[in-house]
């Protein structure tokens, strides 16, 4: 059982490793569009940059009154 079992994987090798090629190909084009796609508006905004993720720099949270850490250490050390 094992023999026939291992002339089978032997057999089909190379197919296994074409596949492998192809399967890491499309990986990495899936890779590059998702970047492509995430940087579009940095690509086309004249001087375009990432939006800020930072709390001092979300509106919604200043009308709330939440900062950041370092603005409530910052607060309380004053």
């Amino acid at each position: 059982m094992r023999v026939a079992y291992m002339k089978y994987i032997l057999t089909f090798a190379p197919d296994k490793e074409k596949n492998m090629w192809i399967v890491f190909l499309y990986s990495l084009l899936l890779i590059g569009l998702a970047m492509l796609l995430l940087s579009i508006r940095v690509l086309l905004k004249r001087n375009g940059r990432f939006r800020s993720f930072h709390i001092h720099d979300s509106k919604a949270m200043r009308e709330r009154g939440i900062d950041c850490v370092i603005e409530q250490d910052r607060k309380a050390r004053e």
